[in-house]
């Protein structure tokens, strides 16, 4: 089945644009607004309206696939590509890829991901954005042609033992509102909570980390006093962004210290912190989380870390993995480009005996969580993020009514 024609317009994501480094120097929140300079390339303003391209492929028979073109929340931020803005970006594919796109055959999608995951115009790959959207669409367009769901693809394609497809864990984010969104997740049983958003150390970590000790005991009793039974134990996964390092000096012995006291605040619950250290470098981001692990197990405390910034693409994986630069590796996904590089990011991830985390951003659209979410059913990541959005309840339905549809009907089969 062959490529008829490519139409692409203009969309909203699931939320913003934020310029993280002006927020972590100190930006102010008014209502929704973020006040003060913004400091990353392409920003006009700390927070703008999130952008994607919708990108549809029409087949030779008439049917229609889908992807979009996204990127995360904090563009611009942590070795990541630039601000993407529609208007900037339309008329590039309208002249450097559609043209090769129109007669692709659909057939098989991972020749053609890796194709226009590793093209170049001019010298230089294209914007990750993009490689995310296109790929999206190919996928969407092999499984629609070939009459499967995008996870029994995937996993044909990448992960042939996996028979039986089964349910992952979701991990759900409460953006700024980190009290009444616990409270959504609670009453749905999400797996793993909060997130949290410390993204401030003087307002909402504390110069010596009490503000988030005192947040992780008012969740924890948030979820003793209104669990619906005793069985209900979710992971606390909080996102510190960094600030851990910023509050302690990037001092590796007080982190780890601090890290007993989380544990401690945390029980009966585990707790996961996301990001505790970003030295603005990769190598250095990848040393000290990777010290920060072999701390934490040799004093057997239970506090898992995941890494995020500077681990964005699919040789960064590969390089935290292989050092063991934390526990769980969140594979972001907007920033690896295709789909292609997500499966091998997850599949490698476990193969080393690494937690796999088929992350992303609130900033995503709904084509695009549900793509990635059929990538995380058909190669059993660990975690999967419900995305868009930072309301919850949008991103959870999303996720997790793709994921039990999916998984209902490629079981049918069987």
């Amino acid at each position: 089945m062959k490529i008829k024609n490519v139409i692409l317009t203009k969309s909203y994501t699931g939320f913003y644009f934020d310029d993280q480094k002006a927020i972590k120097k100190d930006a102010k929140n008014s209502g929704f607004f973020y006040v003060g300079e913004p400091l990353t390339p392409g920003f006009n303003k700390v927070r703008v309206p999130g952008e994607a391209i919708s990108v549809q492929l029409v087949l030779e028979n008439g049917d229609v696939a889908l992807g979009d073109c996204a990127a995360v929340q904090y563009s611009g931020a942590g070795g990541r590509d630039p601000l993407f803005l529609a208007s900037d970006y339309i008329p590039f594919i309208e002249k450097h890829i559609k043209p090769h796109l129109i007669g692709e055959d659909v057939k098989i999608f991972k020749s053609l991901a890796e194709k226009y995951d590793r093209m170049t115009v001019e010298g230089k790959r294209l914007h990750t954005a993009i490689r995310y959207g296109i790929t999206q669409a190919l996928l969407s367009a092999t499984a629609v042609s070939t009459k499967r769901t995008q996870a029994e693809v995937i996993r044909d394609e990448y992960n042939p033992t996996n028979k039986i497809l089964t349910r992952v864990p979701i991990f759900a984010q409460s953006g700024d509102d980190r009290y009444n969104n616990v409270d959504k997740m609670i009453l749905k049983e999400v797996d793993a909570l909060p997130h949290a958003l410390i993204n401030n150390v003087k307002d909402k970590l504390g110069y010596n980390g009490e503000l988030l000790i005192q947040y992780v005991l008012w969740l924890k009793n948030r979820i003793l006093t209104h669990r619906a039974s005793d069985s209900y134990m979710p992971t606390l996964h909080v996102d510190v962004y960094g600030t851990l390092g910023i509050a302690f000096h990037n001092d590796i012995e007080r982190i780890v210290s601090y890290c007993k006291e989380l544990e401690i605040a945390a029980s009966p619950f585990k707790i996961r912190l996301e990001g505790p250290i970003d030295s603005g470098d990769r190598e250095g981001t990848m040393v000290a989380l990777r010290d920060i692990r072999a701390r934490l197990d040799a004093e057997k405390i239970n506090v898992e870390i995941v890494a995020d910034e500077w681990c964005n693409t699919l040789e960064d994986i590969i390089y935290f993995a292989d050092n063991k630069a934390g526990h769980v590796l969140q594979i972001k996904t907007p920033d690896l480009g295709g789909l292609n590089n997500i499966a091998e990011a997850i599949l490698y991830c476990k193969s080393v005996g690494i937690g796999a985390y088929s992350g992303g951003t609130c900033n995503e659209t709904n084509i695009s969580a549900q793509a990635t979410t059929n990538v995380a059913i058909a190669c059993n990541a660990d975690l999967c993020l419900a995305k868009p959005g930072m309301d919850v309840d949008s991103g959870y339905m999303i996720v997790n009514n793709e994921m039990e549809r999916v998984i209902a009907l490629s079981n049918s089969r069987k």
